[in-house]
C-alpha cells in the first residue's frame, strides 16, 4: 500500500508518500509553498496542478487527508479552516479524476495513532515522524503533518485487516 498524505493549506500544502513494506518507509515528502499574493482562484489552480503531478509521479493507492480543526466555539479559526476546506477540495477533486480512494482524518485522530497521545505537539509529533519512518532528521512542520497522516492511514488499514474488515473512503469522518 503506498499513501499519499496531505496536509492541506493554501499557502503551503505538505506531502507525503509512505510505503507498507513491510515496515513503513517515506518514499517523497515534502512542501508545496504558493505566495500568498497571488489571487485565491489562482492558488487553488497552482495546488490542483500540483495534486495531479503528485499523483501521477508517485502512484499513490490511497489518499490520506487531514481534515480542518475548527476550535469549539472560537470565531478566530473560522476563516483559516474555510481556507483550508478549499485546499482540501482541491486534493479531493484531483484524486476523485484519477479514481484514488481519498480517507479523511482529524488532527486528534492523527496524534493519537501516530503518537499514542491526542494532544501531542507540533515539535513530538516530527520528532516521532522521524523516528518511526527512520529518516535522518525531522522533517518541516507540514511536511511532517502529512507523513503523519500517511502514517495514520497505514495504520487504520493494517487493524482494519488484521480485524478482517476493510476502510471504507470517506468513514473516518
Amino acid at each position: 500500500m503506498r499513501v499519499l498524505g496531505i496536509d492541506p493549506g493554501t499557502v503551503r500544502m505538505g506531502y507525503g508518500l509512505v510505503e507498507a513494506d513491510p515496515q513503513p518507509i517515506a518514499e517523497n515528502y515534502g512542501v508545496v509553498a504558493i505566495p500568498r499574493s497571488m489571487p485565491l482562484e489562482n492558488r487553488l489552480y497552482q495546488l490542483y496542478t500540483h495534486v495531479l503531478n503528485l499523483i501521477s509521479v508517485l502512484r499513490p493507492t490511497a489518499i490520506a487527508v487531514e481534515d480542518p480543526f475548527v476550535g469549539k466555539g472560537e470565531r478566530r479559526f473560522v476563516g483559516p479552516a474555510i481556507a483550508v476546506g478549499q485546499a482540501q477540495t482541491v486534493v479531493l477533486i484531483g484524486a476523485a479524476g484519477q479514481g484514488i480512494p481519498v480517507f479523511h482524518y482529524t488532527p486528534a485522530q492523527v496524534k493519537l495513532c501516530v503518537t499514542d497521545y491526542g494532544a501531542a505537539s507540533k515539535e513530538q509529533m516530527r520528532q516521532t515522524i522521524a523516528a518511526t519512518l527512520r529518516l535522518p532528521e525531522a522533517p518541516e512542520p507540514d511536511a511532517a503533518d502529512a507523513l503523519s497522516v500517511s502514517l495514520c492511514h497505514l495504520v487504520q488499514a493494517q487493524a482494519a485487516a488484521a480485524l478482517g474488515r476493510a476502510i471504507s473512503p470517506g468513514s473516518e469522518r
